[in-house]
């Protein structure tokens, strides 16, 4: 089988960073309390860090690999004892309590690699045929694809949010947010309401048979699935 992934063990060991480290460096020491305000450094590097798990779980081949750890970004290497450390056992380890800590910004990325592998339990998208990729646009950093009936929309803008954002759908409905990467939940800030459905429009686009205008802010993403039908036929 195909097998996609962020990160494997390779990205962990010494002479490498995780993704995470990668993106917020020495601030994971010092911005993952939630007894302070977080900096526009962590900020983005949770947002990017959860968009980029979901585009690769979504458009993986038939299974998902993780290191253990890297679901909630672990802040350090993994180095085992050896010459060139004096046999230090100090970076041996994955620090799991980081994670169990309801103080520590942590537990925002575990919640979300939680919801988004039990989510595609539901919608087995892993199982299914290739994404197809509707949307893949430069300029606005925007990627849109469809997978098991699924609707994956991103946008990795670093400041520009789109309302009413035009996307092409196959199949008519109404479609709810399954999965929003900006929940506060997940450390976002919750600026799209769960509870509202979009509908489709008849007329295609981007060669789909229909169409819909969807709210994107900047580095978020989310997924849609069909709960009904639409009020415009």
């Amino acid at each position: 089988p195909c097998i996609g992934y962020c990160e494997s063990h390779d990205q962990a060991l010494v002479g490498d960073k995780t993704i995470a480290f990668w993106l917020m460096d020495k601030d994971m020491y010092t911005g993952m309390s939630l007894m302070h305000p977080s900096n526009d450094i962590v900020d983005r590097g949770i947002a990017l860090h959860k968009m980029i798990r979901l585009l690769t779980h979504g458009l993986s081949g038939e299974g998902y690999l993780n290191f253990i750890g890297n679901e909630f970004g672990h802040p350090e290497w993994l180095d085992f004892p050896r010459e060139g450390n004096n046999e230090s056992y100090h970076y041996a380890r994955r620090q799991f309590n980081l994670v169990d800590d309801e103080n520590l910004r942590y537990k925002f990325l575990n919640d979300f690699d939680s919801c988004m592998n039990n989510l595609e339990d539901e919608v087995g998208w892993l199982g299914a045929d290739p994404g197809y990729v509707s949307t893949k646009h430069e300029e606005d950093k925007v990627i849109v694809f469809e997978r098991a009936g699924a609707i994956f929309c991103f946008n990795f803008h670093c400041n520009k949010s789109f309302s009413d954002y035009k996307i092409g759908v196959e199949v008519a409905g109404s479609y709810k947010i399954r999965l929003d990467t900006d929940d506060k939940k997940f450390g976002g800030q919750s600026r799209r309401d769960p509870a509202v459905l979009a509908h489709t429009f008849p007329e295609g686009y981007n060669g789909r048979r229909h169409h819909m205008c969807v709210y994107l802010p900047c580095r978020t993403a989310m997924i849609l699935c069909r709960v009904g039908e639409s009020d415009f036929k």
